[in-house]
């Protein structure tokens, strides 16, 4: 969602959401995330998870998808159609036992690693 969010803005297209925008989701950066994978990796051998890696900041889709039009400049609209039946209102991960056992939690903000996304798709146009 944020890339195809990113890439309508930069083309200054309608930015699709999918049911009111006032589901809500939570957006981790990759680099917190590749951390949390080798925090995983060197844990200790009797810790063998699951374990939730994630953030658990939670934005609604149009939060997102009017932050990115801001972040960029775009003129994009929004342009709403019919959510899907099985998409869940809300998403967002307890990551308790990664703060826990492995000492992690993402440090990436929302606002900075749509920033460094925004950064990165504009290489590519």
């Amino acid at each position: 969602m944020v890339s195809n969010f990113v890439v309508q803005a930069l083309q200054c297209k309608p930015i699709t959401i999918y049911g009111d925008g006032e589901q809500t989701r939570s957006f981790c950066y990759v680099d917190d995330l590749i951390d949390g994978f080798l925090k995983m990796m060197d844990s200790p051998a009797e810790f063998t998870g699951p374990v939730n890696l994630g953030n658990p900041g939670e934005f609604s889709i149009s939060e997102l998808a009017n932050l990115v039009i801001k972040l960029t400049g775009s003129s994009s609209e929004l342009v709403f159609k019919p959510l899907p039946s099985d998409d869940p209102m809300q998403r967002q991960p307890d990551i308790s036992l990664a703060k826990e056992k492995l000492d992690w939690e993402p440090t990436v903000n929302l606002e900075e690693g749509l920033k460094k996304t925004i950064a990165y798709f504009r290489t590519l146009f």
